[in-house]
């Protein structure tokens, strides 16, 4: 499918989409963030990458700033809207996916292999529907967050996202951003197209390089999600983020960005860091 066809045909109108940017020059990065978040999860990831590259991150559609959509969205839906975000900015980009976030960053690269140039898939999996238990607790969360109500069910969820070690201060961030984000029905199409979904036949077709990262404390997803990942793709690399639990992006973003870094000097070709190190923990 080309650039137009993306823009055509996807269900979601784009212009809808919050969108935070950093960088004017060099590939194009787009980051998908987990199911319980929004492009703010991505600040450090903004801040690190922007002098060098075009960084993009999204609040999906039906989350945080971004208009709800029209119609149901499953994970089809929301590689599509991702694909014709990318087409509209690029001829292709690489992708970095969170959790949920990856696991579009997979659909994406399988439905629209032109538009993708390589993949960062961080704390994920091929989909809640591999496992018929998680799979059924992914479709009980649409009715505990209209039950609780986003702050109370933030409250609920988000710490498990870190580490036992993680400072006070970065799980306040991470339940902030978690109860600003998610809503209804936008997290319900989320959680659904999770528990839809097992790519483990599938991702073995991905030609593009892949780097699978995970906390070494992720307690959601956990290593051997990410290990099943790393283990069907060809072009893959498998990376241990020591320290860190689900959101390893934001509790060692230090570690996290300079394995990201390296995974693109190669696959996106882009320079050396040159400017100062960005912190090792917080928001």
């Amino acid at each position: 499918m080309d650039g137009s066809a993306a823009r055509s045909d996807a269900p979601y109108d784009i212009a809808g989409l919050h969108l935070e940017e950093a960088g004017d020059e060099g590939p194009l990065l787009l980051c998908l963030h987990g199911i319980g978040s929004s492009s703010a999860s991505f600040a450090p990831q903004l801040e690190a990458f922007g002098d060098r590259m075009r960084v993009l991150a999204w609040d999906a559609p039906g989350y945080a700033r971004s208009a709800d959509p029209r119609v149901p969205l499953d994970l089809d839906g929301f590689a599509d809207t991702a694909a014709a975000l990318i087409a509209s900015r690029a001829d292709s980009a690489h992708v970095l996916g969170v959790s949920w976030g990856g696991v579009v960053a997979q659909r994406l690269a399988l439905r629209h292999p032109e538009l993708v140039d390589g993949l960062v898939v961080a704390d994920s999996s091929v989909g809640s529907g591999a496992e018929p238990e998680k799979a059924e607790g992914m479709r009980q969360r649409a009715a505990q967050l209209e039950e609780l109500g986003p702050r109370a069910f933030a409250e609920q969820r988000a710490p498990r996202l870190l580490s036992d070690a993680a400072p006070a201060e970065l799980v306040r961030h991470v339940v902030d951003t978690m109860a600003e984000s998610v809503r209804l029905p936008g997290y319900a199409y989320a959680a659904e197209s999770m528990a839809a979904t097992d790519l483990a036949g599938e991702i073995g077709a991905l030609t593009v390089p892949v780097l699978v990262l995970c906390g070494s404390e992720d307690r959601v997803t956990g290593l051997g999600a990410s290990q099943r990942i790393a283990g069907a793709v060809h072009k893959s690399a498998y990376v241990v983020v020591n320290g860190a639990g689900h959101l390893a992006n934001q509790e060692r973003p230090r570690a996290f960005n300079d394995w990201v870094l390296s995974h693109l000097r190669i696959a996106a070709l882009i320079p050396e860091f040159s400017g100062m190190p960005e912190p090792e923990t917080g928001p």
